[in-house]
């Protein structure tokens, strides 16, 4: 979820469209239902083919892969590495394709990741799934992984080098679609504050560029703060306090980057002002408050679930590697809304207001089945597939 943006002034200048030389190769391959997907977007995704859609992988299995993460400070990160140690790994190993998972972290140093992810193409990994802090500061490894043989899949977050695989959220998309619900959520009019991810992260910015454009669409909407959570409860709960002390004015509703909502829940209780609504993301601790109190918002969203995330990109990672030939080089998901009944089918009316879990879409709703083939020029179920003799 950490990644510089190159430039603010791209992001605005280009968020509203997409021009047709960028779509006319990748995503005209894909469904329209699909390319409907992308008609809000930060500009510097790429969105055209991609250089592994006849990739033959440089050994058969069982592969090695390593995961070069930037950080390991919050409970998201936390999450969709269990989902990958836990769940995947096993599954993948018994059937035979997967034989390790290499794990780094970086605490934010693009340097110190460029050495661990060259480390891991020297050591001979096969694939290297990232979370990258800058979109363009790992391109020219990623371009020596390549000419290795080792291809690049970002997860929650994009990078621009034509040699790499993002298989993320769509950030730009979030951050509209849960504005404009908490806008029309307050009745269209009243003060709001923003609670960011990391300023200057594109994950962060992306998102914030989305729910400005929908902000514009309310005349009677005021933007009154915006502080910076940094994806982490204990910051947000912090900020926002600071923020409600010495701002006297009201407060109508509140947009928030997961992982920050329990942080903010925290702070307006013990503010003494009335609860307003809050844009929940998925952590399991927020959506205890709303399940004990089940009239405090209609909806809110998953933007970037952890599991699903970390299910996403092997997935597409597996595919890859299997010469299954992906069409587009960026593959994005959209913010998915979720209601109180979706609380009260995990979460009992006793559950923990200070969990570290999280809730999740239902199923394969991040990055259904079906869906998943049509992204792809060979589909086959990974975890069935098997090298040919």
């Amino acid at each position: 979820m950490l990644k510089k943006v190159v430039t603010t002034v791209t992001l605005l200048a280009g968020l509203y469209s997409t021009t047709s030389a960028v779509m006319a190769d990748g995503l005209d391959s894909l469904p329209a239902d699909q390319q409907k997907l992308y008609e809000l977007v930060d500009p510097a995704i790429p969105l055209g083919p991609t250089e592994f859609k006849d990739f033959v992988a440089k050994r058969p299995p069982p592969w090695k892969i390593g995961y070069a993460s930037t950080y390991a400070g919050n409970t998201w990160r936390a999450s969709i590495l269990s989902e990958m140690t836990d769940v995947l790994l096993p599954k993948y190993k018994e059937a035979g394709l997967i034989s390790e998972l290499v794990v780094t972290q970086s605490d934010l140093k693009d340097s110190v990741q460029i050495q661990q992810m060259r480390q891991m193409i020297d050591d001979g990994v096969d694939a290297i799934i990232i979370c990258a802090s800058n979109i363009t500061a790992l391109n020219q490894t990623i371009e020596y992984a390549h000419s290795k043989g080792v291809p690049v899949f970002s997860v929650s977050g994009y990078v621009t080098s034509p040699y790499a695989i993002n298989a993320t959220e769509n950030n730009t998309h979030g951050g509209y679609s849960s504005a404009k619900w908490l806008a029309e959520e307050i009745g269209g009019k009243g003060n709001v504050l923003m609670v960011s991810g990391i300023p200057g992260f594109a994950s962060s910015d992306s998102f914030n560029v989305g729910a400005k454009k929908a902000f514009s669409e309310f005349p009677d909407i005021k933007v009154v703060g915006d502080v910076a959570g940094k994806w982490t409860d204990q910051v947000a709960q912090v900020e926002v306090q600071k923020f409600l002390a010495t701002n006297p004015a009201d407060v109508n509703g509140i947009l928030v980057q997961s992982a920050s909502e329990n942080g903010v829940l925290n702070a307006v209780e013990q503010s003494g002002r009335d609860m307003m609504p809050i844009v929940l993301g998925g952590e399991a601790s927020a959506a205890c408050y709303w399940r004990k109190n089940p009239d405090f918002i209609s909806k809110s969203f998953h933007f970037w679930p952890p599991k699903s995330d970390a299910r996403l990109v092997w997935d597409v990672m597996m595919r890859t590697l299997e010469g299954q030939g992906p069409k587009i080089q960026s593959i994005l998901r959209p913010a998915l809304p979720y209601t109180i009944d979706d609380v009260k089918e995990v979460l009992n009316e006793d559950c923990d207001p200070n969990s570290t879990d999280w809730l999740e879409p239902k199923g394969d709703a991040w990055w259904p089945t079906s869906v998943a083939a049509s992204y792809f020029e060979r589909a086959e179920d990974p975890l069935a597939w098997r090298p040919k003799k």
